[in-house]
């Protein structure tokens, strides 16, 4: 089969290729998914640039490792211990290289049962493969600390792709939702989403924006502490929380004795450590909402196999919506 490859850390068209590998064959407990569509997150731009010598593993005849994690596609094998009636179900595919090389930059994949979730039917690829790592981190985001319904939730960033699942599974989760965007393109797709009020985080009076017209807010789903740390201070009553799913390469200051006085919680959220039970909680809870017609795709700009170093850095551009790799 063909897939991207990497076997040493470095920028994308350095060290991105496309190989013929070995199909892989499911083991016990796993699923192999014939590919529709591979989906690029930020952190496989960080496992690409960090990746040391221990990080790789066997595919075939090489040693490294086939990129990204989250996907879309059908299930044409089981591994032992799998109901054989799965095989023919389109599925949405979660931390598909988490602990093995087998991500789902390739026309085949195989990742445990669970971490293929049927897709109901109607969902395109496009809304599936925009799932994965950011609606589970979202859900997670949310739900960390207990219920939000009832709550006012800051989502940081809501034309991103984490920010997109905050506002809408914040949503049906029956909170208010107050999001920062950068300019009118990012405010007209987080309205899209259902955010209640939009904020430029660049206006002079942005957190006295949001305490008009919102009031203090009780929870905090951040991309930026580093940035937006006093906006964040200015906005939040006492006791909230502040959880955040990215780091920065510089690490923030933390102004120990304000957040002591507000009684502030200061969570960090990593998909890759977070406990196998919310993992599966929020798997569930997105398919729901996928049956509700309650999750809508990011924009997504699509690139062939071929072109997968592009693509890798269209996302290092800041591309706006969701990269995906079509295998189809």
């Amino acid at each position: 089969m063909r897939a991207a490859f990497y076997d040493t850390p470095g920028p994308a068209k350095s060290v991105l290729r496309v190989l013929d590998v070995e199909r892989p064959e499911p083991g016990p407990g796993q699923v192999r998914v014939r590919v529709a569509l591979s989906a690029i997150n930020p952190g496989d731009m960080f496992m690409r640039l960090n990746s040391t010598p221990q990080d790789f593993q066997r595919v075939g005849e090489h040693t490294g490792r086939i990129p990204h994690q989250d996907g879309t596609g059908t299930i044409d094998e089981v591994g032992a211990g799998v109901d054989p009636s799965r095989i023919g179900e389109r599925v949405w595919i979660w931390m598909a290289g988490a602990g093995h090389p087998w991500g789902t930059a390739a026309e085949w994949t195989v990742v445990p049962s669970e971490q293929a979730v049927a897709m109901p039917d109607g969902i395109s690829d496009e809304l599936g493969a925009c799932l994965g790592i950011p609606a589970m981190t979202a859900h997670w985001c949310l739900h960390a600390d207990g219920s939000p319904r009832a709550r006012t939730v800051l989502v940081a960033a809501g034309a991103g792709a984490v920010g997109h699942y905050a506002i809408e599974l914040g949503r049906i989760a029956g909170a208010r939702i107050v999001t920062t965007v950068s300019g009118p393109e990012k405010a007209a797709l987080a309205r899209a989403a259902g955010a209640d009020l939009v904020v430029n985080y660049r206006d002079a009076d942005a957190a006295q924006q949001i305490l008009d017209k919102a009031g203090p807010v009780d929870r905090i789903i951040e991309v930026s502490l580093t940035g937006n740390l006093e906006l964040d201070l200015a906005v939040t009553g006492p006791g909230a929380t502040i959880v955040t799913y990215a780091a920065q390469p510089e690490d923030p200051t933390l102004p120990v004795f304000r957040l002591m006085w507000s009684n502030l919680v200061l969570r960090f959220a990593l998909l890759l450590t977070e406990p196998r039970e919310a993992l599966l909680r929020a798997a569930a809870e997105i398919t729901t909402a996928l049956r509700e017609d309650a999750l809508t795709p990011l924009p997504v700009h699509s690139f062939t196999l071929d072109d997968v170093a592009l693509a890798h850095e269209a996302v290092e551009n800041g591309l706006i919506g969701k990269a995906v790799v079509d295998l189809r």
